[in-house]
């Protein structure tokens, strides 16, 4: 079935409160009141009922990532319902649940496209950065980038799974790391305790380097076999590491952690200068 974007249009209010990005020398966000967004040709609209705080967000309203849009809306953990439909969708219902991502919209016919690696689509948009986000009371995505979500997963327990649960689990695959092997995360905020759980539950040994004694003791908590500090040398050699945090100096360090053989992958889209490697 195809919908027209005037469905249920007039229910929707004419205004919104939203968070826009005031510019990278000042580095913060501020409160505005915007129209409410109108869906376009293969969009829906999005009532927003939560929007994690992921890194990124910061590096761009921070000015570590260049300046796509001024004044965008940051925010790509969006929860919420589908509160209209553009023309020429079909995929979702008015009321339905989804989640919105990082990744907005991809060309569809390049080589990285083609292959399964959109992700690399030199065309790509990304949400909050070159198109409005979640920070806001209503968002719009293309229908073809958005996620159906259960009913029954709490808006802020589904929404990091969007960002930081994407990232760390592509991340996981990376590594290659063989079963039950031993694993390194270094960095331990949202995606990476997020992973930990997973390689955990996968039969992995999993070791955390982190500067935080909170951080520490929640990874020892959550099975970790053991936690120190991020700069530190892990008690055995890892068959792979993850580095989350956005730290340049730490990728010697996470080398030099690693067995013969062993794979250390990046996960963040942002990270300050790694040292000079002999």
């Amino acid at each position: 079935m195809t919908h027209a974007g005037a469905m249920a249009r007039p229910e929707l209010p004419r205004t919104m409160t939203a968070w826009e990005t005031v510019g990278p020398d000042l580095g913060r966000v501020r409160p505005v009141e915007r129209s409410v967004p109108a869906p376009g040709a293969g969009e829906v609209l999005v009532a927003v009922e939560a929007c994690g705080v992921c890194r990124t967000d910061l590096h761009v309203t921070e000015g570590d990532l260049p300046e796509h849009r001024a004044h965008v809306v940051p925010g790509h953990e969006v929860v919420g319902t589908v509160a209209a439909l553009g023309s020429g969708t079909s995929r979702f219902r008015l009321g339905d649940r989804v989640g919105v991502a990082w990744l907005r919209s991809t060309c569809g016919s390049c080589r990285w496209c083609r292959s399964g690696r959109e992700n690399l689509c030199p065309r790509a948009q990304f949400t909050g950065w070159d198109a409005d986000g979640g920070y806001a009371d209503f968002t719009t995505v293309p229908e073809a980038y958005a996620y159906r979500l259960p009913d029954d997963v709490p808006a802020e327990q589904a929404a990091p799974l969007l960002c930081a649960g994407i990232i760390g689990y592509r991340a996981l695959r990376r590594t290659g790391l063989p079963p039950g092997g031993r694993l390194g995360l270094y960095g331990f905020g949202a995606s990476a305790h997020l992973t930990a759980q997973l390689a955990l539950a996968q039969g992995a040994e999993v070791h955390v380097l982190t500067r935080g004694e909170e951080a520490q003791r929640l990874a020892l908590e959550l099975g970790a076999a053991s936690a120190g500090p991020a700069d530190g040398l892990p008690p055995v050699p890892l068959d792979a590491s993850i580095l989350f945090a956005p730290a340049g100096e730490l990728v010697p360090v996470a080398l030099a952690g690693l067995e013969q053989g062993g794979t250390l992958a990046l996960a963040g889209i942002h990270l300050t200068d790694i040292p000079t490697l002999d």
